[in-house]
């Protein structure tokens, strides 16, 4: 099966690295579906999607469709006649009748250990919700949110201080070993399947830019994972002032209590929790670079007492 024709469909980062290793280990990749081109940055220029950029590189057929459902997707699917299809953060729910298309059947790299964690955003949400573990599983695509059957899972701990691009660059090198192990398994033509329990499943679902407001009646653990989920995209947030600050480091602040949402010290940004305090030890002020916390509140000359927040 080493000769097995693929479909890889990935659009992200997370995605590359999964390319990158079928490509490595000599794998028939007979096209890349990706998701369109977008403007990026503040001049919003378009550029070509990270997938689609390694594909390029190495000559390999790219399709962009605009719609799964059209029959445009199908058409593309059903002229390349894989063997296998493989989806790594590709961004789009696949009809059935594209999932039917490769005889070997649709496998998913997904960033965290199913049934926990199901949708668009498991790699943050294990991070915001204190997780010590996470993983990814390989699994067959089924036609809903990630239900199909397990394949393989492979652990890995998080850090106390990790945040999640971080995570998410160790996990996509976990997902590359992952689609290589569960490749092996095809070749041998032994590939458990393995029902999710759906008792157990809870969702992840898309990240909102308002969910980032700090809240400071929550403990400082709280609030420390959430800064460290949140970056680097959308990024965790409160205000000084009336100016919105963004946030992309916190840590705990030993030793500290006092009012929730009040400047604990005048030199480092410490700030007051409803369990403990926070010391915010990276931001960013509003139209300015980032900084440490202690330059901010050093350079607005807060005092002690000073209200964080709205």
């Amino acid at each position: 099966m080493k000769d097995m024709k693929i479909v890889f469909m990935g659009t992200p980062d997370f995605a590359v690295a999964i390319l990158e290793r079928l490509i490595s280990t000599g794998r028939n990749v007979v096209g890349v579906f990706s998701q369109p081109d977008k403007p990026v940055g503040r001049k919003q220029i378009v550029e070509p999607t990270p997938t689609k950029k390694l594909a390029q590189k190495y000559g390999i057929p790219v399709f962009q469709p605009a719609k799964m459902k059209d029959g445009t997707a199908l058409a593309m699917m059903k002229e390349l006649a894989p063997d296998l299809v493989v989806v790594a953060a590709y961004g789009r729910i696949l009809p059935k009748e594209l999932l039917d298309v490769p005889p070997l059947g649709c496998v998913n790299i997904h960033g965290s250990l199913l049934p926990k964690y199901r949708g668009a955003a498991p790699i943050q949400w294990s991070v915001i919700n204190g997780d010590a573990v996470t993983g990814v599983t390989a699994m067959y695509m089924a036609e809903g949110m990630d239900t199909g059957d397990m394949i393989l899972k492979l652990e890995t701990e998080i850090g106390e201080n990790e945040t999640s691009g971080e995570l998410f660059e160790r996990l996509a090198s976990l997902g590359a070993d992952s689609i290589e192990k569960t490749l092996e398994l095809f070749d041998e033509g032994s590939v458990p399947r393995e029902p999710q329990n759906e008792a157990q499943a809870t969702m992840a679902p898309m990240l909102k830019k308002e969910m980032g407001e700090l809240d400071f009646t929550k403990s400082a653990n709280e609030i420390h994972n959430l800064v460290r989920g949140l970056c680097p995209w959308p990024v965790a947030f409160t205000f000084v002032d009336g100016k919105s600050l963004k946030v992309y480091k916190a840590d705990r602040a030993e030793g500290f209590c006092g009012e929730a949402g009040t400047l604990l010290d005048e030199k480092r940004f410490i700030v007051g929790c409803g369990d403990g305090a926070v010391e915010l030890t990276a931001v960013q002020p509003e139209g300015k670079k980032q900084m440490s916390g202690g330059d901010f509140i050093r350079g607005k000359r807060l005092a002690k007492g000073t209200h964080i927040g709205r």
